[in-house]
């Protein structure tokens, strides 16, 4: 995860243009000893390419995929321009990230951020800051309507060897504590609780006494155990204390109903916390999977991104605009990771799905155009999103 400091924000800075702001990132990328002097030229050569505007106030402007070697390690400096700066087509931008990020890390960065400034009223927040201190609280999702939540890829599991569900219950509750979601009380009241059978051997425990910060963890036994003549091959920890953890409930809730939670105990870690930091759909009974005809609510299609890095500025770029050239309303989701359907004419949406190679887009319309918008960003995205997938 993207982490800020005060030493990484430029306050009340001015910029006549955007190639200015992007110099002066550039040099402060140069002077952070992040990138060579030779990474300001990729970071204009991108911006021609395609505005790295992002909406709500923000750009993001970075290097292209040739000038990668010319950076020592990957950061962030961020500039913040209360009077804005143009940066084309009548967009102001009040922050501005230069980021110097090697390989894929590309995309995290770009997932990281667009999942904090696609936060509504962020944007005059980020405007108004007055301190490097707020700006940083802002940029990592502290905003005043944040409730945190804590899942990450070293809170799950797998393969433990217990004899009961009990010793289960201890270690899914020791994992909450070691994260700070817990204290002393909240462990003794997970370890008394009383799991609820979700189904397919999945099993979940509810903390609402002792909670620090809301958070889950998944324990999975080595071996398949058994609770009230029930199968337990994973139990899953919530400790809560806002409504932060109901969006992990919500995704739950449709596993159980489309009967998934089996295969979900086959991800690795890292895909089971990507799937659960993904927006949730409202919980739905189980449909049969989309296909590429026509249907009463619109034509579908779903498509694989080959593109090396997934969707990260460039090509999700490419794709929006695909998009806006048809009046229909377009919505995208990560098929891969279940996300929500989002706008697919927003760059921030599309990029926060955080769509990475190999992931397929499920695709929806309805318009006029709706046929002929589906099947454009199936040719798209078949060709690349202009870079040689």
């Amino acid at each position: 995860m993207l982490a800020l400091n005060v030493h990484d924000i430029h306050m009340q800075q001015h910029a006549a243009s955007k190639h200015e702001a992007i110099k002066a990132m550039a040099a402060a990328l140069t002077q952070k000893g992040l990138v060579e002097a030779g990474y300001q030229d990729g970071m204009l050569a991108r911006e021609a390419q395609t505005s790295t505007y992002l909406g709500n106030g923000i750009a993001i402007p970075h290097g292209t995929t040739d000038t990668r070697d010319q950076v020592k390690q990957t950061g962030v400096q961020v500039f913040h321009f209360p009077q804005g700066v143009d940066w084309g087509e009548g967009n102001l931008a009040y922050v501005a990230i230069g980021i110097a990020a090697k390989s894929d890390e590309h995309l995290s960065i770009l997932r990281q951020l667009t999942r904090v400034l696609s936060q509504d009223g962020i944007e005059q927040q980020l405007k108004t800051a007055s301190a490097a201190e707020q700006l940083v609280a802002l940029l990592n999702g502290q905003t005043a309507d944040t409730q945190t939540f804590t899942f990450s890829s070293d809170m799950v599991l797998t393969g433990f060897p217990a004899s009961d569900i009990t010793t289960l219950q201890a270690v899914g509750a020791g994992l909450l504590k070691n994260h700070h979601c817990l204290d002393s009380d909240g462990v003794s009241q997970a370890v008394a609780g009383q799991p609820v059978h979700l189904g397919e051997g999945h099993w979940l425990l509810g903390v609402g006494d002792g909670v620090l910060q809301s958070g889950l963890s998944l324990v999975m036994p080595a071996t398949s155990l058994s609770h009230q003549s029930l199968s337990v091959s994973a139990l899953w920890c919530v400790a809560a204390n806002n409504r932060a953890h109901l969006p992990v409930l919500n995704t739950l809730m449709q596993w159980k109903l489309d009967k998934q939670l089996a295969e979900s105990g086959r991800y690795s870690p890292q895909a089971l916390v990507d799937a659960l930091s993904a927006e949730p759909a409202p919980v739905q009974p189980h449909t049969a999977a989309p296909s590429e005809a026509s249907t009463a609510e619109g034509p579908t299609g779903l498509y694989t991104v080959t593109n090396a890095h997934g969707l990260h500025a460039r090509p999700g770029a490419m794709l929006v605009n695909t998009a806006k050239k048809f009046s229909a309303d377009i919505q995208v989701a990560n098929a891969s990771t279940q996300s929500e359907p989002v706008n697919a004419k927003s760059l921030m949406k599309v990029i926060a799905l955080g769509v990475k190679h190999g992931h397929q887009l499920q695709f929806s319309a309805q318009g006029s155009d709706a046929e002929q918008a589906i099947a454009a960003l199936g040719d798209a995205i078949k060709d690349g999103l202009g870079e040689n997938a």
